[in-house]
């Protein structure tokens, strides 16, 4: 039986251009059982790339008001390189306060989660999802399915990039195969080489095989050297 993620890179597979994002937000929407999933980059040119499942009126409030300013989970994603659950955040403030009670009229959800993704070139991107389920139910699902909700903004984010992008790999550099790809940016996530292996379905030691692989491609004395090549050259996000 197909997994939720095999599930998601099939549809990840077919995406030709930005509208093909959107329609891929939509259905991870419905494949994960969550109310809204939301993406939005921002390259190091300041050009936004955004597919959202909101209702578009609070799209519209969001960006006439600029509301990116004072929006904490933002501002949060910043400041970390891990995960948000958005009761993490400070909503102390009364400003801060007044644009959480407009969210929530809005219909964004009571129960929040954002992935800070940095890709290359200063580019900076989140990935988000969110529901009005109670907090217990919020923290089974995250639970279940955090692991998964990082890989698929991940993805998604490299998705994105390659559609910006008409450029190959640089003369007489080999480029990564995507399971290559896959297993850097695991480590480069911070997932240990047993979590990175059985993220992906395979072996401590085919996953050493990528590595090495990757290793002699990037010309990289060791693991970490490769991560930190494969991140400076933009064929890895984390």
């Amino acid at each position: 039986m197909q997994t939720k993620m095999e599930r998601f890179l099939e549809l990840l597979s077919d995406v030709r251009d930005y509208q093909d994002v959107q329609k891929v937000v939509e259905a991870t929407r419905d494949l994960y059982g969550i109310e809204h999933v939301v993406y939005h980059s921002k390259s190091g040119a300041g050009e936004h790339s955004v597919a959202f499942t909101y209702a578009q009126n609070w799209a519209d409030r969001y960006v006439e008001k600029d509301y990116v300013r004072i929006d904490p989970v933002v501002q949060g994603c910043y400041e970390r390189f891990h995960p948000v659950d958005w009761k993490q955040v400070d909503w102390s403030s009364k400003t801060v306060r007044q644009f959480h009670r407009e969210a929530l009229e809005g219909g964004v959800g009571r129960q929040g989660f954002s992935v800070p993704i940095r890709g290359p070139h200063g580019q900076f991107a989140m990935f988000s999802i969110s529901d009005n389920c109670s907090d217990d139910q919020w923290a089974r699902y995250t639970d279940e399915h955090v692991r998964d909700m990082i890989l698929v903004g991940h993805y998604l984010n490299q998705k994105v990039l390659e559609l910006g992008s008409a450029d190959g790999p640089a003369e007489g550099q080999q480029a990564l195969s995507p399971r290559e790809i896959d297993v850097l940016t695991l480590l480069g996530l911070g997932y240990s080489r047993a979590q990175a292996a059985e993220s992906l379905n395979i072996s401590e030691h085919t996953l050493r095989v990528y590595i090495d692989t990757a290793r002699f491609k990037l010309g990289a004395a060791n693991t970490t050297h490769a991560v930190a090549k494969a991140l400076v050259r933009g064929l890895i996000t984390v």
